[in-house]
């Protein structure tokens, strides 16, 4: 069985390298076991987009704000390890 990849496209021009390998870092951290890739995706336009296997689970564009690390992992753990939790519920 393949490992999932995820993707995160981040806007060159504004600077958003940074943040989009900090947050690579989180979950490479989170998930070393269950993932196959994580790619940096240089991209434009304000774009700061996470994507697992294609599928878009977050972007700032459409939000208006950047990710908590929290919930991305809560994200992706809810497709790719749904036992797996961080931290307590709300």
């Amino acid at each position: 069985m393949n490992k999932p990849r995820i993707e995160i496209e981040y806007c060159r021009q504004c600077g958003f390298l940074p943040r989009a390998a900090w947050m690579a870092q989180e979950l490479l951290g989170a998930f070393s076991e269950e993932l196959g890739e994580l790619a940096l995706v240089p991209g434009g336009m304000g774009a700061f987009v996470v994507r697992l296997e294609g599928e878009e689970i977050f972007s700032k564009k459409a939000l208006g704000r950047y990710p908590e690390p929290k919930e991305l992992k809560e994200a992706i753990a809810a497709r790719i390890a749904p036992d797996r939790h961080f931290g307590h519920k709300r």
